[in-house]
């Protein structure tokens, strides 16, 4: 008998033995069964600004965890080795929610990060552990490329503090042939994952010819306000070539600048640039009295003037997660 997965828009039915679109769940004597829970193929210790969240707990270590699949294909995976191989391929380790959340304390993370594959298609190892990690005072992260169905978005938003959300680009289009998705439900997972409570950041990874025109940015942007409200902050990344995108050139500084630019002047009030060092783009001020309220260089924090989640000079309350 064949089973049918719900959690993202493939709706993978799978016949006895066959394992779905994101290669790790697989139908078990007729049951759905997640191939890779409690083994991960990457384990970190990283800073919360490398996922990247500027505006949740700045300065604070986030552990990282990333199992082997993914239910995206994209041609330009900086994580391919892992994202797009079978459990079987990659090298991984046991390690169960319980032992996760203790390896979380051990090197006094404050947050736990589902990240670096897609914590989409390892839904219930994640979750779990995310369940376990609050009752112990730990905050969970998404880092996710938001290709999930509705439901079990909230179900799993029920214990995360925080999320970077990609928007790869306002363009079905570009879903279609360079991931191999759809836009649509990338959209809805943005809304929804606000709408449960989540601090929500955005990241648009900028491709040359792609996804890089004054129009598309605009597009991108206009729907971010409209949509996620003018608080949520956006991150316009660096592409460097990789996997199957090789002929590409890596995005121009200019180019990365110009993006920002748009978005200010489209209205959003905090705007980064990533993968490149940018002394006023990577730090964040206030959208109020502009007063440079976190010095960051990299992933380090120079200064941080925030207050209660409040700037330090005007008063004013400042959109995220502050402690």
């Amino acid at each position: 008998m064949s089973v049918q997965c719900e959690i993202c828009p493939r709706r993978c039915k799978l016949d006895k033995g066959e394992s779905g679109n994101c290669l790790i769940r697989k139908n078990v004597d007729e049951k759905l069964v997640l191939t890779t829970y409690g083994y991960p193929c990457a384990t970190h210790v990283d800073p919360v600004e490398k996922k990247p969240l500027f505006h949740f707990m700045p300065g604070t270590k986030a552990y990282s965890v990333a199992t082997a699949g993914c239910n995206l294909h994209c041609k330009n995976c900086q994580n391919w080795e892992i994202s797009q191989s079978p459990p079987d391929k990659v090298p991984a380790r046991h390690l169960p929610p319980k032992e996760l959340v203790k390896e979380a304390k051990k090197y006094n993370c404050k947050s736990i990060a589902y990240t670096y594959t897609d914590p989409v298609v390892f839904f219930e190892y994640a979750y779990d552990t995310s369940a376990i990690a609050r009752k112990e005072g730990i905050k969970n992260i998404l880092v996710t490329a938001g290709y999930i169905n509705k439901e079990p978005m909230k179900v799993l938003c029920k214990n995360v503090d925080a999320a970077n959300i990609d928007l790869k680009a306002y363009s079905d289009k570009f879903y279609r042939d360079v991931c191999r998705a759809t836009l649509k439900p990338v959209l809805e997972a943005l809304v929804t994952t606000k709408s449960c409570g989540v601090m929500v950041e955005v990241t648009n990874l900028l491709i040359p010819t792609l996804n890089d025109s004054d129009k598309d940015i605009t597009e991108l942007v206009k729907w971010v306000k409209a949509n996620m409200g003018k608080e949520t902050p956006l991150h316009f990344s660096r592409f460097f070539p990789n996997f199957r995108m090789r002929n590409l050139p890596a995005t121009s500084i200019n180019k990365l600048k110009n993006a920002r630019k748009i978005a200010l002047a489209e209205g959003l009030e905090y705007v980064y640039i990533g993968n490149v060092p940018t002394e006023e783009a990577e730090s964040t001020f206030c959208p109020f009295c502009k007063e440079l309220l976190i010095q960051r260089s990299g992933y380090s924090i120079l200064k941080n003037q925030i207050q209660d989640g409040k700037c330090s000079k005007c008063k004013n309350k400042i959109y995220g997660v502050w402690k």
